[in-house]
C-alpha cells in the first residue's frame, strides 16, 4: 500500500506518512524531522542533520517500514543539546531523544533525563512552548517495583516538568504515550514553538491532568488537543484518544464499540477545535495519523469500524502497540493542517 501525504497547506508546516522506499525516492532538504517505525532505514536519504526518532512498533498493514515526515518550507537550521537532536525554522522546532534504561538505572531515571534535556533545550533555544509530544516506552503495562510502568513514567515526567518550570495542568501540550517493543529505549519526539498554542479539551472527558488518584499518584500531563498557527495555516494536533468517557474506560472487551467510542471522542474534539478557530474547518477527512492496536488479530474489526467513518481524504497508519490502560485495545492520534481563512485566528480564550 502506498501511503498518501496529508493535504499540504500553503507554505509552512506539513506532514506525510510514507513507506521507506517512497521517502528515499524523493528526499528533500525541507525535512524538519522524521519518526521511523519498525526499523525503517533512512540514513542515506534524509538530510544528514535532520533528527530521526527510531520507534520500534511493528506496522500492521501495508508497507512494513513507515516514516512520519514533518516538513517545513521555511529556512531550517539544526542543532543539539546533549542527547536531544533538533531542527528548527523561525517559529517551530522538531526534536527527539532516546534513552536506554540500562544506561541510567531504569525507566524513572530515563524519563527524568529525557524531560530534563528537553526542557533545557527549549529554554536555551527560545522555543519555550511544547506543542505536541510523542512518548514510546517498552512494556508500558508491566508491573515494576510495585507499580505499573506507565504510572512510573507519569510520575517522572511530572516531576521533571515541574523542575523545569513547566505547567502541569491547563496549558500543557497535546501528547501520547504508547508501548514499544521490549528492549527498546525510551524514545520521545516533539514539536515546540515560540508562541503558545490554543489548548483544546473534550467536554465528554475529564481532562487527563485532573484524573483521580485511582489512575496513579501523578496524573498524565497533556491536553486533549492543541491548535497551532504557522505561516498562514492552522495545525490541529489530537492527542492519543481512546474509549474513555469521563475518566473511565468504556466497552471493555468489545473492540468494535471501543473503536466507535474513540471516533465519537475525536469528533467532539473536532467540534471544539472548530469553535476555537473561526474561519478554518477540520473534519474526519482532513486527518492523518496513527491507529495503535494492542492485538494484531483485532485489526480487521477496527478497520471495519473506521472505514465507513473516515472520508477518503483521511490517511492513517496502523501500528501494534500496547495502550496505556490494559483494558483498552485501540487508540487513535491525528493531525490536520488547514489554510487559515481571511482574518481567522484561534480563540486565545480557550
Amino acid at each position: 500500500m502506498s501511503l498518501v501525504s496529508l493535504e499540504r497547506a500553503p507554505p509552512g508546516l506539513h506532514l506525510e506518512y510514507l513507506s521507506a522506499a517512497e521517502y528515499q525516492a524523493r528526499p528533500s532538504a525541507d525535512v524538519l524531522g522524521i519518526a521511523a517505525f519498525n526499523g525503517a532505514s533512512l540514513d542515506e536519504a534524509r538530510p544528514a542533520d535532520a533528527p530521526l526518532a527510531r520507534v520500534r512498533t511493528p506496522v500492521l498493514y501495508g508497507d512494513t517500514e513507515v516514516c512520519e515526515v514533518w516538513r517545513c518550507s521555511d529556512p531550517l537550521t539544526s542543532g543539539g543539546h546533549n542527547r536531544v537532536r533538533f531542527r528548527r525554522c523561525d517559529e517551530l522546532l522538531f526534536g527527539c531523544i532516546a534513552v536506554a534504561e540500562e544506561e541510567v538505572a531504569g525507566l524513572h531515571a530515563a524519563t527524568t533525563l529525557a524531560y530534563d534535556e528537553i526542557c533545557t533545550t527549549l529554554d536555551t533555544s527560545g522555543y519555550l512552548h511544547l506543542l505536541r509530544v510523542w512518548n514510546y516506552l517498552p512494556d508500558i503495562n508491566r508491573e515494576a517495583g510495585g507499580t505499573e510502568r506507565y504510572r512510573e513514567f507519569n510520575t517522572a515526567r511530572q516531576q521533571a516538568l515541574r523542575a523545569g518550570g513547566r505547567l502541569l495542568a491547563g496549558k500543557v501540550p497535546a501528547a501520547s504515550a504508547l508501548g514499544a517493543t521490549t528492549g527498546s529505549p525510551l524514545v520521545v519526539y516533539f514539536l515546540a514553538g515560540r508562541t503558545a498554542p490554543t489548548f483544546v479539551e473534550n467536554p465528554r472527558q475529564v481532562s487527563a491532568y485532573h484524573y483521580p488518584r485511582q489512575y496513579g499518584s501523578h496524573s498524565p500531563v497533556f491536553s486533549r488537543a492543541a491548535l497551532v498557527r504557522h505561516s498562514g495555516s492552522l495545525a490541529l494536533f489530537i492527542s492519543g484518544t481512546a474509549s474513555i468517557v469521563g475518566h473511565r474506560s468504556t466497552h471493555v472487551g468489545d473492540i468494535a464499540a471501543q473503536t466507535r467510542e474513540t471516533l465519537v471522542n475525536i469528533e467532539a474534539l473536532l467540534r471544539q477545535a472548530n469553535a476555537a478557530a473561526s474561519g478554518t474547518h477540520f473534519d474526519l477527512g482532513s486527518l492523518a495519523g496513527k491507529v495503535y492496536v494492542r492485538r494484531p488479530a483485532d485489526l480487521p474489526i477496527i478497520q471495519a469500524q473506521l472505514a465507513p467513518a473516515l472520508a477518503a481524504g483521511a490517511h492513517f497508519v496502523y501500528l501494534q502497540a500496547d495502550i496505556c490502560r490494559q483494558d483498552l485495545s485501540v487508540e487513535i492520534e491525528a493531525a490536520a493542517i488547514r489554510p487559515l481563512g481571511a482574518g481567522a485566528t484561534p480563540d486565545a480564550r480557550q
